[in-house]
């Protein structure tokens, strides 16, 4: 009977402070309490079903990462913007790079995607999971070896460090 009761203790405290912290105990009140407790149930018993979860440790390199991402992000609007105006001229060499990958939390790929989609210029385009092999596609492929760099050292590096 307990294992029947405890998912519906926090939906039931919910309810009951909506209604306390609305002073009112209207039907609509009471109906509105009653969708977000069960949204918040059915929120609770959905976690539950998740596989793997995430452990991401050492919070202050994440922080760090997030800046160096931000500040990533910003120059990466800008020389795109340049390649955008310039047209023609920019002289931009867009092309594919696979970049071998040591990571292979699922949490960490799934953060490292994020940055890459997050950057202007860069895509995502495939990832062996056998072989640990990004394919990369770059709005401006110059320097294969900076961009190598900046995925394994500048993002990767970070991620282990977090996820693994």
């Amino acid at each position: 009977m307990k294992r029947l009761l405890d998912p519906l203790v926090l939906p039931a405290m919910l309810l009951a402070l909506w209604l306390l912290l609305n002073d009112s105990l209207s039907i609509g009140q009471i109906a509105l309490g009653l969708l977000l407790a069960a949204i918040l149930a059915v929120a609770l018993a959905a976690s539950r079903l998740r596989p793997l979860r995430a452990s991401p440790r050492h919070p202050l390199i994440a922080l760090k990462l997030i800046g160096q991402v931000s500040w990533d992000i910003a120059k990466s609007n800008i020389a795109v913007a340049r390649i955008i105006l310039q047209g023609k001229k920019s002289d931009a060499t867009p092309g594919f790079i696979k970049i071998p990958l040591r990571i292979r939390d699922p949490h960490g790929l799934a953060a490292l995607a994020c940055i890459v989609t997050y950057t202007p210029g860069t895509v995502w385009a495939e990832y062996s999971d056998k072989d640990g092999i990004l394919t990369l596609h770059v709005l401006d492929l110059k320097d294969e070896q900076a961009w190598l760099d900046t995925i394994q050292l500048r993002y990767e590096s970070p991620l282990l460090e977090i996820f693994e």
